[in-house]
């Protein structure tokens, strides 16, 4: 059996993402444009239940596919409205359509490639 690429581990977490209910899925491959990753995985969520919910699975994913957690943290003062993982060459921004629409990642980071 091969080894996934990254790219594919970006793919299967937004899969993993969008079966929990995130909206608005997006991947992007910004491995020109930085030297720390290579993908994002940046979605909309609700609730903080929700984002714990999602989290968990993906945490089980990453566990299963050998990504290590550099780390984890909320990028905001509550703490509910944008929480990021960091799997070193995958991250995944949880957002809330508050925090999604004021930070806009995808226009910040508009060179970077698009796949999902």
């Amino acid at each position: 059996m091969s080894e996934k690429t990254v790219k594919e581990q970006a793919l299967e977490i937004a899969q993993i993402v969008e079966d929990g209910k995130g909206e608005g899925v997006t991947v992007i491959d910004v491995s020109e444009l930085n030297s720390w990753t290579d993908y994002f995985v940046i979605a909309t969520v609700t609730s903080s239940a929700q984002w714990q919910g999602i989290a968990r699975q993906v945490k089980e994913y990453t566990k299963a596919n050998d990504l290590e957690e550099h780390k984890t943290f909320n990028k905001s003062q509550s703490g509910d409205d944008w929480n990021l993982l960091d799997y070193g060459p995958v991250v995944i921004h949880l957002m809330t359509n508050d925090a999604r629409n004021f930070y806009e990642l995808e226009k910040l980071w508009h060179n970077g490639k698009v796949i999902k």
